[in-house]
């Protein structure tokens, strides 16, 4: 085993991969469609329901919580106000 990356940061491995914002870009889709998942649970709501309240398709909900799809910010703030959540963005 190559000793290069011993000691260093999986962050740093993606980046001498070029790799890190992909990776980072789908963390942060995995964590928002596993949280409004888990609100949507705890809220005994299903994607019928939900879709519903949202006026749309159980097939939109679907998208929502696929993190292999693009959302609009729109489109997962009225979800995250359904679920009694909101949205919270920051650039650093």
């Amino acid at each position: 085993m190559s000793e290069k990356h011993m000691g260093s940061s999986l962050d740093d491995f993606l980046r001498e991969e070029g790799t890190f914002d992909e990776a980072q870009t789908q963390a942060i889709k995995e964590v928002v469609a596993w949280q409004l998942a888990g609100a949507m649970k705890s809220r005994n709501l299903s994607k019928s329901k939900m879709a519903r309240l949202l006026k749309t398709s159980r097939s939109q909900v679907d998208r929502l919580l696929d993190p292999n799809d693009d959302i609009t910010l729109s489109s997962l703030q009225r979800a995250a106000a359904i679920v009694g959540r909101r949205v919270h963005i920051e650039l650093v």
